[in-house]
């Protein structure tokens, strides 16, 4: 018989974040999630998203054997900004079985209607945009990069059996580097530089030595850049701080960038070393007691990377600033010489002059995530 188990205890909360080890045992492209960020975030005392939010945290038993997991989340940050009353669904994992899929979707749109909830449920969210999110749908043949989620094909018919339907398709691309020594692309690259000079627009690395100073003009540029997406709503200062100290231990200066008109930031782009080539070997995503050291001896040594934000705020947008960015990417990838593989992700399907500059300098879509949604 199965049953659902509200996660209240640290044992469940483990239980929680270690299932997909289990799930995924056998699937070469799965990677687990660092246990002790997957516990953070989860967690209300550690991560500020639930200053504003709420997550409730699901386990789905058949006998003593989990079999799925899923959580239900509000967010007033996002209902507010968006003049909406939906409420989300995330960290879902099951068992290839329609009973489980639907008594855990069934406990979160309950809960949600509870909370108060009169709109749409939307997900996956992990447990926003500001995070992971999205369902992979297409592109299984490799595994996930940095910061990406991951899922069995079967996910798919499960939720859409339970009266799930797209909102919208998120893609991800996948540049290879050898392609960089294509005409075109320098000729591009060539034109837009002369476009920026001539409007005085500077294209730089961060000044990690001013690093916060840095990291609070970017913010302004994110909470900008990007408020006509799907699902977006502003960091605040604390989400933001949080992220940004998570990203600085990974990130390399020579692949975060942002562009500059008469000393103020008008766009910024960050890749990130795809760590997932080094978390795979670690198990279970515990740094302890070696895999702190595999962590470190390996990030050095990755070979793919993944341009994880890129925006231009208003008034900047159309004018060669992303593509600036992206050859600005791959101009540092070609010089380290070690990098192989570049992903840009993720991008929204209907974003139509992003996906124009990454498919120009010869990216190609290579996996597409969906967010799905259902009137409550």
């Amino acid at each position: 018989m199965k049953r659902i188990v509200l996660v209240s205890s640290k044992k469940e909360l483990k239980d929680f974040v270690d299932f997909p080890h289990e799930l995924y045992k056998n699937d070469p492209t799965y990677v687990p999630e660092l246990f002790i960020a997957q516990k953070d975030l989860l967690s209300p005392s550690k991560h500020p998203f639930h200053e504003n939010g709420e997550v409730q945290l699901y386990l789905c038993y058949e006998g003593d054997k989990i079999v799925g997991r899923i959580a239900g989340i509000t967010n007033q940050n996002h209902n507010n900004f968006n003049k909406v009353n939906d409420g989300f669904f995330g960290f879902f994992d099951t068992v290839n079985d329609q009973e489980v899929a639907d008594l855990l979707l069934d406990t979160v749109e309950k809960w949600l209607r509870e909370k108060g909830v009169t709109d749409h449920i939307i997900g996956p969210m992990n447990p926003s945009t500001n995070e992971s999110c999205g369902m992979l749908v297409d592109g299984f043949s490799k595994p996930p990069m940095v910061m990406m989620t991951h899922n069995a094909p079967y996910y798919q018919a499960l939720v859409e059996a339970h009266g799930y339907r797209k909102q919208t398709d998120i893609l991800a691309y996948l540049y290879q580097v050898d392609n960089y020594n294509d005409t075109r692309v320098r000729r591009l690259h060539e034109l837009t530089q002369k476009k920026l000079d001539n409007r005085n627009i500077v294209i730089r690395k961060i000044n990690m030595k001013d690093f916060q100073n840095e990291a609070d003009k970017i913010k302004a540029v994110y909470n900008s850049a990007w408020d006509k997406n799907l699902g977006f709503y502003p960091m605040t200062d604390k989400e933001f701080n949080y992220t940004a100290k998570d990203l600085k231990m990974i990130l390399d200066p020579d692949f975060c960038i942002v562009a500059e008109h008469e000393g103020e930031i008008v766009g910024f782009a960050l890749a990130l070393p795809n760590i997932n080539e080094v978390l795979k070997k670690i198990k279970r995503g515990r740094l302890f007691p070696t895999g702190i050291f595999k962590l470190l001896a390996g990030k050095s040594k990755v070979n793919s990377m993944r341009i994880i934000m890129l925006g231009v705020i208003e008034g900047y947008r159309k004018i060669g600033v992303e593509m600036a960015f992206y050859t600005a990417i791959i101009d540092e990838v070609v010089k380290k010489k070690r990098i192989k593989e570049v992903e840009a992700s993720w991008v929204l399907e209907d974003n139509l002059l992003m996906n124009k500059a990454i498919q120009d300098i010869g990216g190609v879509p290579y996996k597409r995530y969906r967010i799905y949604e259902k009137k409550i």
